[in-house]
């Protein structure tokens, strides 16, 4: 990529712990929100005029590089050319070279393979880092403008969305009473490595960064030292994949005549949920599934795609049938008024590949003190309670905190051979949580609040579904997402901090939500070097706020009387007494 100055803009040196992230956010956020209306409306002139604005924009470029080096999951995973960007100054000095991309030719993709739950591997296309801020850049100019027109049943990588809304639809779909009993549980092959470019393009149409996109499609992948071409697919790792995938899908509910009016009351004979690449279709008989069936294998056809002979199946809810890691299954229970309940419980492989994973970390902390095992279970623990407790989880939940309690004691009896069994639960269990009167919490009764977590604290709490197409960027709907926004669970097994609550779940230094997949840190309103104390104020903020904080901190010396100061971070798996 080549360096140049913008024409209409004037040189600007960006200091990266100097930005303001609040006036970023509210940009792109207006942006978005002017877009969407404009698609809304069939204003096409608008849409690419202010698309091109979104490309143009500052708090774009700032707002992506922040997303690609210090959030998503990747930030620390280069492509073909092995750089990555960790120090403020890089990423400032990123910002200003991504001001111009032109002559600009995007590099082949790193390819990469992961494990699949099924022992095989699944192919990934790493971008530069570069090509990953510039998909950001792009994908926040495209997504406003095809939120406007996506169908209600697509729920995966979209905003405001979430399995758990996938989840709760099939729920109101399939609860007893209703009508449509027979299930396609569907599977696409290797959906992104063959979605067809020439139609992905012409359903994208003449949009300002077109271009850019037939570039990323055809840039190819390097695997050892050896170029190959892509002639269809889009790379699983690029930024913008995921929405190119949901376009590529967009019109599967018109192609089955499936259209989910919002209510209770469904009109349509059919009745489908996507998730990304996955979904599940209803239909009221067994022939007209496998009519929808044959359908859907015209349809994806068009598209380069075409269903799994292997793994998709025609089912009946009385048999159930596994989405998005749970069983979705009917059951026949003569006490209630219909004579049939659904159920959506963790399914049986979720949990047995929980139970690997929790084994793996328990045998490779051998040898580790108790913090160790604290520090790296309770992410994994939290994370997979939070996903499943809007579900019939509690047996499950009980189930695998049985099964932790002798893996606990097997990794104590391993550590202290010698000892005996009084010595080591007065070592290791006790009322640690005071939270409970549970006086078998393991953890370290030396230093408050480092504890394993229970699966079974996690109670259960019903996900609210999605309102039919509602998107964030409908700038008519803010008080309905900012209710939202509010209800949404708090990931940890306590309630939420009255902190937090007061803040309304923002962070105060960048105005963004706090449950936007950051890691959150606690700063004391007087520094706890200065003899304050959580009675003096403290304020939950995201870590990258806090970095910026305290760089600026570091800069002027002395902190001022009253400064934010960092006390502590929220450590994953410690909860706030």
């Amino acid at each position: 990529m080549q360096v140049a100055t913008h024409a209409n803009e004037p040189d600007r040196s960006t200091d990266w712990d100097s930005v303001d992230w609040r006036q970023a956010h509210r940009v792109i956020r207006n942006l978005r929100c002017r877009i969407f209306r404009a698609s809304q409306e069939g204003n096409h002139r608008k849409v690419r005029s202010l698309q091109r604005l979104m490309l143009r924009c500052y708090a774009n470029r700032l707002l992506a590089v922040r997303r690609v080096t210090q959030i998503n999951a990747g930030k620390a995973t280069p492509g073909v050319d092995q750089v990555i960007v960790k120090t403020p100054a890089a990423r400032g000095q990123l910002v200003d070279e991504l001001s111009t991309y032109a002559p600009w030719k995007p590099l082949p993709t790193r390819r990469v393979y992961i494990p699949k739950a099924n022992g095989k591997r699944r192919p990934l296309g790493i971008p530069t880092i570069t090509d990953r801020c510039i998909q950001a850049m792009v994908k926040q100019a495209l997504e406003p403008a095809w939120e406007a027109h996506f169908e209600g049943s697509s729920y995966g990588f979209r905003p405001g969305r979430s399995c758990h809304d996938a989840l709760q639809r099939i729920f109101t779909i399939a609860k007893a009473g209703r009508q449509k009993p027979w299930v396609i549980d569907a599977d696409i092959q290797g959906a992104f490595d063959h979605i067809d470019h020439e139609h992905l393009l012409r359903t994208i149409g003449p949009v300002p960064g077109r271009e850019l996109l037939k570039q990323w499609l055809k840039a190819g992948y390097l695997e050892d030292g050896v170029r190959h071409d892509t002639p269809a697919g889009t790379p699983q790792g690029g930024v913008i994949s995921p929405l190119l995938a949901n376009i590529a899908l967009h019109g599967m509910e018109q192609a089955l005549d499936a259209n989910l009016p919002h209510g209770e009351n469904d009109v349509t004979t059919r009745a489908v949920v996507r998730y990304a690449d996955d979904f599940v279709v209803f239909c009221p008989t067994k022939e007209d599934a496998e009519q929808a069936q044959l359908l859907l294998a015209e349809w994806l056809a068009e598209r380069g795609l075409r269903l799994s002979a292997e793994k998709t199946r025609l089912v009946h809810l009385d048999d159930g049938f596994d989405f998005l890691g749970c069983t979705v299954r009917r059951y026949q229970t003569p006490s209630t008024k219909t004579g049939r309940k659904l159920l959506i419980t963790p399914s049986k492989t979720s949990v047995q590949r929980l139970r690997d994973r929790l084994r793996e970390e328990w045998q490779a902390l051998h040898g580790h003190n108790v913090d160790d095992v604290i520090r790296r279970l309770n992410p994994i623990i939290r994370g997979w309670a939070t996903y499943h407790r809007p579900h019939v989880a509690s047996k499950v939940f009980h189930a695998l905190d049985a099964w932790m309690f002798k893996r606990e004691q097997q990794w104590v009896a391993r550590q202290h051979p010698q000892r005996s069994w009084g010595w080591r639960k007065s070592r290791y269990w006790g009322r640690l949580n005071h939270r409970r009167q549970d006086h078998w919490v393991f953890g370290n009764p030396t230093t408050p609040g480092r504890y394993l977590q229970k699966f079974g604290w996690f109670t259960i709490r019903r996900h609210v579904l999605v309102r039919g197409t509602s998107s964030p960027d409908d700038p008519t709907l803010r008080t309905y997402w900012e209710q939202r926004r509010q209800r949404a669970v708090w990931p940890h097994a306590t309630r939420e901090p009255k902190v937090v609550h007061d803040q309304q779940r923002t962070c105060p230094v960048c105005g963004d939500t706090l449950l936007n997949d950051e890691e959150l840190q606690i700063h004391h309103a007087i520094p706890r070097s200065r003899g304050g104390t959580d009675a003096d104020g403290i304020a939950y903020v995201h870590l990258y706020c806090h970095q910026q904080l305290t760089s600026r901190q570091r800069d002027s010396g002395l902190l001022e009387p009253g400064a934010m100061q960092v006390a502590r971070p929220v450590l994953r798996g410690e909860e706030r007494q």
